[in-house]
């Protein structure tokens, strides 16, 4: 898309910049990292203290405030080298030790603002979920300062998560692409599922984007396209990533350690039937080239690898959770003494040592039908708008 055909938009923080009275009075929390920053690639903390807010602390999520920690991993800074507040890290930080966090911090008020990539699994929703829930418990204000949704608004897919089978991968009854900005699944979440935590619901305002529409992804804005984590680093990597992260459940590299994370995925089991049986499969809006690589870290690192990269057609059809269902299914049947699935990490809040699948999945019954043999598409359901799930009350951009 040429950069004329782009709409502006107006994010919530860029609004907040304008006119701070929006997050209300008191002193201000900001929950972000580096992809905090207005439309000029300004840090959003040093614009709002420019602007006259009162911020006083930094809060940061998994790979740290400045997103240099790889999956699993944050940052050990203690205090922001540009603008001297102290940073707070709240990765792994749950219940009783985050409500002292939040109550030592002396905020009145948390400001949230981190890009989010549309995936029940990525972790930024869920550390936006556990800080509403202190919030609520605290008696902080919570204030949402949306983003669009990098993959737009107009499609879910895949399964409910299971409570059974909650995680920091995903805590709440959520699709797998859940279609809805943080603003939006913010409301649904404090509507629904915060007040049986905390007791109550939190005290949330949302500062709605101007100009999005639901049929907008990140190309379609004018925003500025800056990396959500290490291996998301381009928006063709955000649109493959609600499927292709399932591989992460498996022994198969899913390209962590390339240049193409997520868009490529292989092993050293893997040979030349499986690109042309993907092909057989007629998956709509995408097309599998066969491939060689060597990842230089994580999974197989310094093996050569064969696999597919899957180069993305038409957005529109393209449905990534079908897509990467279909190639799981594919791999169980091509190499049934080879493919195997990973236990997740002991780092994972929530694994208890359980197959990884199941916690991305939302329950076991992708591992189960796949091992089965079993057509595992139908687990998936068919795309569908995100009201279909969530109602039509929770979203704020019909």
């Amino acid at each position: 898309m040429s950069t004329d055909d782009r709409v502006a938009v107006t994010t919530g923080i860029a609004r907040l910049h304008a006119s701070p009275g929006l997050a209300g009075p008191g002193r201000l929390g900001l929950v972000t990292n580096h992809t905090g920053v207005l439309a000029d690639l300004r840090p959003t903390a040093t614009a709002l203290l420019e602007a006259g807010a009162r911020l006083v602390a930094l809060f940061g999520p998994e790979h740290g405030l400045h997103g240099t920690g790889q999956a699993g991993e944050s940052e050990a800074a203690r205090a922001d080298p540009t603008t001297g507040l102290p940073v707070h890290d709240t990765y792994r930080c749950g219940g009783e030790l985050l409500d002292k966090l939040l109550l030592d911090s002396g905020v009145d008020a948390l400001v949230y603002d981190l890009q989010d990539i549309g995936a029940r699994f990525y972790t930024y929703v869920w550390t936006m979920f556990d800080l509403m829930v202190s919030a609520a418990r605290t008696g902080v204000r919570f204030v949402v300062a949306d983003r669009p949704n990098p993959l737009g608004g107009l499609v879910s897919e895949g399964p409910l998560l299971d409570p059974a089978w909650a995680s920091f991968v995903g805590r709440a009854a959520v699709p797998v692409r859940h279609g809805l900005t943080c603003g939006e699944l913010a409301r649904y979440l404090n509507a629904s599922i915060v007040p049986q935590m905390a007791g109550s619901a939190a005290d949330l305002t949302v500062i709605e984007v101007v100009g999005w529409q639901r049929s907008m992804d990140a190309e379609a804005t004018a925003l500025p396209w800056v990396a959500p984590s290490p291996n998301i680093p381009t928006p063709a990597t955000a649109a493959v990533y609600p499927g292709t992260c399932l591989f992460e459940g498996t022994n198969l590299s899913e390209g962590r350690g390339t240049t193409q994370p997520f868009e490529i995925v292989g092993a050293p089991y893997v040979d030349a039937r499986f690109a042309p049986s993907l092909a057989e499969l007629d998956l709509p809006g995408v097309r599998f080239r066969d491939l060689w690589f060597v990842p230089t870290f994580h999974k197989h690192a310094g093996r050569l690898l064969r696999g597919v990269q899957l180069h993305v057609t038409d957005r529109e059809a393209f449905a990534p959770v079908r897509t990467a269902v279909a190639m799981l299914g594919t791999l169980r049947r091509l190499y049934p003494d080879h493919f195997a699935w990973r236990t997740a990490d002991s780092g994972v809040e929530g694994s208890d040592q359980r197959p990884f699948i199941d916690l991305l999945w939302g329950s076991d019954r992708l591992r189960r039908a796949v091992d089965a043999g079993d057509d595992p598409l139908p687990l998936c359901g068919p795309p569908a708008p995100p009201g279909r799930w969530v109602g039509d009350h929770a979203l704020l951009y019909p």
